[in-house]
């Protein structure tokens, strides 16, 4: 295998480069606010719990909306998506800071706040990382995932520590401020990006439509299900770290919220160390061992937590925590992005971030109240038992390699010339294809088929069935419906290489003198409607 190439190379390319140091300023500012956010929830509640809130108010949005933000980064311009969304996020750091500099914060108000704008990044973040792909080559997605990890994480390493020298000199108020400030960079950034023009020819998808096409090709994807449950469980055992910190801090150390920044930027240390040996892990490891390494890291940085009674047992514990947050979650972001289709990309990686977000969002509260009700060591050896299991189910479903599958186009059909004139709507079309086989080869056939339905459902395809011939048993027939003509054509072009396979050994299979032909009609009531007593068959 050839030497891993330093995620930095992907930085020659402008358009890359330039949002990349835009997100380090609009990170810095989200970082700096989170400092503000739980520090502050410290001083006007006394439960464990609300401090818990604090971080699931930014992660529940994404488990809520992120299917929907998906749809929009895949129907419509994500450049566009990406401008609303950022102004939605300061619009809503802007309404924080004044109303914490007028005195009128309460626990619930200060969870709402933090849940808009938590919003606001759960419709940013699918158009962002989808449209990764629209700026880099697929050789350079993984640097570059882990190149964005690398740039949120380094600001990690300042940003706390510089919160919390904010909010103590300063107040939170100042910080909420500064990260409204930050979503300009961004938006200017986003305004002079010229993205690429839309590959398809096709309208887009209506919403109801788009939102069921995404979840069925999630939920017909194997690998992607695999992926997304390993996030879940590894997200709901990491976050107790990020969640119960403020309380480290605050109960347990006795510090202030310089302290709890100086923590949280040994975490985002540990985490830039984690995203520069990203590669060179990857070089050595399959997918499954990187993540089982990782879970296990985790859990080991969880427990020490645990038991650790000064800021120098804390450290450690923060370093190896955030290694091991940073390899694990990028590696789940870039095996979605190179498992899935560029036409559904992002909604796959929406649903993969609701699986991460979900986790994280259940265990911030789950972590808080434990800790209400059995105290702060108990939650944390909890969230390593979890993490124990995150690295076990491995053991019986390891994840793929992201690199054995092309989900590049095929780019092989071709619309037929109709003798009707059927318009996009026209409808509902049934293919019939025709197989001869083998009485011989029946067992391989049916194996064939079956993968053959997965990826025909998969990508649109309704009431899909297999039939043989009573009379003539060497005949098969696969027969499916879509509900326009439209449809068919989208259901027809979604198809990859990675599927090509498929096709070619029922080719094997097939005995008839020619290729296997697949016959298109359109589905019609045995009594047609009447008008003025004719018969009417209008398309």
């Amino acid at each position: 295998m050839p030497a891993a190439a330093s995620p930095l190379s992907v930085l020659r390319i402008a358009a890359f480069r330039n949002r990349w140091l835009a997100s380090m300023v609009s990170n810095l500012g989200t970082l700096v606010q989170s400092v503000g956010a739980g520090w502050m929830m410290t001083q006007i509640s006394d439960s464990d719990a609300m401090v818990g809130l604090v971080q699931a108010g930014v992660t529940v949005p994404t488990m809520l909306f992120a299917v929907f933000a998906g749809t929009l980064a895949d129907n419509f311009d994500r450049r566009r998506v990406m401008i609303g969304a950022q102004l939605f996020m300061m619009a809503a750091a802007s309404l924080l800071t004044v109303l914490t500099l007028l005195g009128l914060m309460t626990p619930w108000l200060l969870i709402l706040l933090t849940f808009l704008i938590g919003t606001g990044s759960t419709f940013f973040n699918p158009s962002w990382q989808a449209s990764i792909g629209d700026i880099v080559p697929r050789s350079d997605l993984p640097s570059a995932v882990v190149l964005n990890s690398m740039a949120f994480n380094a600001m990690r390493s300042i940003g706390p520590a510089a919160g919390g020298i904010i909010v103590a000199a300063a107040g939170a108020a100042a910080a909420f401020a500064l990260n409204a400030v930050s979503y300009v960079v961004m938006i200017l950034t986003l305004w002079v990006w010229k993205a690429p023009p839309p590959v398809s020819t096709l309208p887009p998808e209506p919403l109801r439509l788009a939102v069921g096409s995404g979840l069925r090709y999630v939920a017909m994807s194997p690998n992607l299900m695999n992926v997304m449950g390993r996030a879940f469980v590894f997200g709901l055992g990491s976050v107790a770290v990020l969640s119960l910190l403020p309380i480290v801090a605050h109960d347990r150390l006795g510090g202030d919220a310089t302290t709890y920044g100086i923590l949280l930027g040994v975490f985002g240390l540990g985490a830039i160390l984690g995203a520069l040996n990203n590669a060179r892990l990857r070089e050595r490891f399959d997918n499954e061992h990187v993540v089982r390494v990782a879970a296990l890291a985790a859990l080991l940085g969880t427990a020490g937590l645990a038991v650790a009674p000064t800021i120098w047992a804390c450290l450690p514990a923060l370093l190896v925590s955030g290694m091991a947050w940073v390899v694990a979650l990028s590696l789940f972001n870039v095996t979605v992005q190179l498992s899935t289709p560029r036409w559904v990309v992002g909604r796959a990686i929406a649903l993969y971030q609701s699986a991460s977000f979900g986790g994280m969002a259940a265990g911030s509260w789950l972590w808080g109240a434990v800790s209400d009700l059995q105290g702060l060591t108990v939650a944390f050896l909890a969230a390593a038992a979890v993490l124990a299991a995150a690295a076990a189910i491995g053991l019986v479903r390891p994840l793929t390699e992201y690199g054995d599958l092309d989900m590049s186009p095929l780019d092989l059909f071709r619309e037929p010339t109709l003798h009707l004139d059927l318009k996009a709507r026209s409808g509902p079309i049934v293919a019939i294809t025709r197989f001869e086989i083998d009485p011989a080869d029946v067992p391989e056939f049916l194996a064939v088929m079956a993968e053959r339905r997965r990826v025909r459902i998969r990508d649109g395809a309704q009431n899909w069935v297999l039939m043989r011939d009573l009379e003539e048993p060497r005949i098969w027939e696969e027969t499916y419906h879509v509900p326009t003509w439209v449809e068919y054509i989208r259901h027809n072009t979604r198809r990859t290489k990675a599927d090509q396979g498929t096709y070619a050994r029922l080719l094997a299979l097939h005995r008839g003198e020619a290729r296997p032909h697949t016959r298109r009609m359109i589905e019609r009531q045995s009594i047609p409607r009447r008008r003025n007593g004719v018969y009417d068959f209008e398309i």
